[in-house]
């Protein structure tokens, strides 16, 4: 008996002390992927101009006329950072803070996101990847144990949509023969992304002063953690912009099931910083 109490005691310790150090399968598996994500891609070797909004429907336009990206360089990918995001588990379900990594690549449309959280003490640490036309969702618990790892093609079409999502914040990808702009109205805007067999679409609300406010889709199926699958109208909410480095962004970005029960705000960050490379 005390020999199996000590077991259990050292297994225990093994295994807080596992959890502690800064090592992960999952954080690994991020940064080789990211390492290799702009591999190939040609440097920024011009700066963006006028000319190149000028194809653009007119609130668009004025989106990037305003925002200061007007001979600034153009870039291969963007990483951006969230921290302390409170995120919700789902519909009743608990809201958690967790840190959110991701990276963009223009010429790939690739885009590949790190989470790293805690669920009740316990390490949580996710990977959300749109790799090659192949999306992906996986949840890790305990730096070991798989919840989740969710694919198929209503994956490679959610991810492909968030792409889409974030095309304002890239604006070189905003740029690329694979979004078709279509005008609506002074505030409105539908894109549409085409790429590896798949196609989503989306419509961008933007305020009178050129921020964009919003991207709406139902091109995005919410894929629950237990597998479950539901066709439900998704946003992202831009505020707070703010100048840095002379180019105005958002601070704070949310996303949004629109469920027919009500809205869930299940991402929330107030503190976007976004890089470019």
């Amino acid at each position: 008996m005390i020999v199996l109490t000590v077991t259990i005691i050292c297994f225990a310790a093994a295994v807080l002390v596992f959890w502690r150090i800064p090592y992960s399968g999952t954080r690994a598996e991020f940064q080789k992927l990211v390492s290799g994500l702009t591999d190939g891609e040609p440097a920024a070797a011009a700066v963006f101009t006028p000319e190149d909004w000028t194809p653009l429907p007119p609130p668009v336009r004025r989106y990037f006329e305003t925002a200061g990206f007007t001979g600034y360089p153009k870039m291969s990918a963007m990483q951006a950072e969230f921290r302390k995001v409170k995120f919700s588990l789902g519909p009743g379900k608990a809201i958690i803070t967790i840190g959110y990594n991701q990276v963009n690549s223009v010429a790939r449309t690739d885009r590949i996101a790190f989470i790293d959280a805690k669920l009740y003490g316990i390490p949580f640490q996710g990977l959300d990847t749109y790799v090659e036309g192949t999306g992906g969702m996986k949840g890790v618990l305990g730096k070991a144990f798989t919840l989740f790892n969710q694919r198929g093609a209503e994956m490679d079409q959610a991810c492909l949509v968030t792409f889409l999502s974030e095309a304002l914040l890239l604006p070189s990808a905003a740029l690329q023969s694979y979004i078709t702009w279509k005008p609506i109205d002074n505030l409105h805007a539908e894109a549409t992304i085409s790429r590896y067999g798949s196609t989503a679409s989306g419509i961008f609300t933007f305020r009178e002063n050129g921020e964009c406010q919003s991207f709406t889709t139902n091109d995005r199926t919410a894929v629950g953690m237990d597998g479950s699958r539901q066709q439900v109208r998704w946003s992202a909410y831009m505020d707070d912009y703010s100048n840095i480095d002379g180019i105005r962004q958002p601070t704070r970005l949310r996303a949004v099931w629109h469920y027919d029960e009500g809205d869930l705000v299940y991402f929330d960050s107030d503190n976007l910083l976004i890089e470019y490379r």
